[in-house]
């Protein structure tokens, strides 16, 4: 073989691999998207069914359109395969749907309240025995749903260490930052994560620049306080959503967010006024653990009131 015709046999020797390879590639991409779209559409699916599900009240239904559960659980990423916290789950609104998508291939943890905690007040105690009453009406959905208590820093231990796929929190850190341990529930969420996890959470929102004792008399936060400690804790914004925004709440109520529904604290005054504004509006962000973050940077931010711990 001379030169010439070795090196056109090379070349199209070369050609051939080349595409070869790009077949291939071509097959294993194609196959990562429709792997990708199949698992959406079973998530979209497994949702809608639990969504529409006969065990959720017509009043619980009704809300659907201030919650927006759909839209907000897969922008948090819910798969069915997933294992989940979520955290003080109250009387159960997304647990209801939570519980019967995660059911048969995922786990579920409802990390309550910390019963056993020093100065538990007994509001907290009912609505858990409410909260327990409620599963107990449909053990075909809600037989494996693992029970836990929280109450960081005390009792902490939610699920195993880096066994989490997704916590979710909704409407609660405003409490927590009243109870001045908003830092180490954070903290008890980054350890509970898989590296890559993420942390929903949906909470009232506050304008920015809102001081905090304001935001703690209120229940409003703001962003910008939420991210902090948040990030404090490890971990890094990874996405914001205005999937539960609402405009039409001016934030400045008598009551602070308990005015509107589904509280109603002002009774029967201005309540058809309350009524037509609707829930409050809410920041929808997501957070995720970094995968090779081995020594996060816990520096507290000020989680009491008071003082410049203000604005953002």
């Amino acid at each position: 073989m001379n030169s010439e015709t070795c090196s056109k046999f090379y070349s199209c020797r070369a050609k051939a691999l080349w595409s070869t390879a790009a077949l291939l590639m071509f097959a294993f991409f194609s196959s990562l998207f429709s792997w990708e779209a199949g698992a959406a559409e079973s998530a979209d699916a497994a949702l809608d069914k639990a969504i529409a599900g006969s065990h959720r009240s017509e009043q619980n239904k009704a809300r659907d359109r201030f919650r927006h559960p759909r839209e907000t659980l897969r922008f948090f990423g819910l798969q069915p395969d997933m294992t989940v916290v979520e955290v003080w789950p109250g009387g159960g609104w997304y647990t209801e749907i939570l519980a019967p998508v995660l059911r048969d291939q995922g786990r579920f943890y409802a990390a309550g309240f910390a019963l056993r905690a020093k100065g538990t007040p007994d509001y907290r105690k009912s609505i858990d025995a409410d909260y327990r009453a409620l599963l107990k009406q449909h053990p075909d959905i809600y037989d494996k749903v693992v029970f836990g208590e929280l109450q960081a820093p005390e009792f902490a231990d939610i699920a195993p260490p880096g066994s989490v796929d997704l916590i979710l929190t909704f409407r609660n850190v405003h409490n927590w930052v009243k109870e001045e341990n908003a830092q180490a529930m954070f903290n008890a969420f980054y350890d509970a994560l898989k590296p890559g996890g993420i942390l929903g959470v949906v909470e009232h929102r506050a304008e920015p620049g809102t001081d905090l004792n304001d935001s703690i008399r209120s229940g409003y936060m703001t962003e910008g306080y939420v991210i902090q400690v948040v990030e404090s804790a490890g971990f890094k914004l990874q996405d914001k959503a205005e999937i539960n925004a609402n405009p039409k709440d001016t934030k400045d109520h008598p009551k602070g967010v308990w005015t509107l529904p589904p509280t109603l604290r002002m009774g029967d005054t201005d309540r058809e006024k309350y009524l037509a504004i609707g829930e409050s509006d809410r920041m929808t962000i997501k957070f995720i653990k970094p995968k090779f973050d081995m020594c996060p940077s816990r520096e507290k931010p000020q989680d009491k009131p008071g003082g410049n711990a203000t604005s953002f």
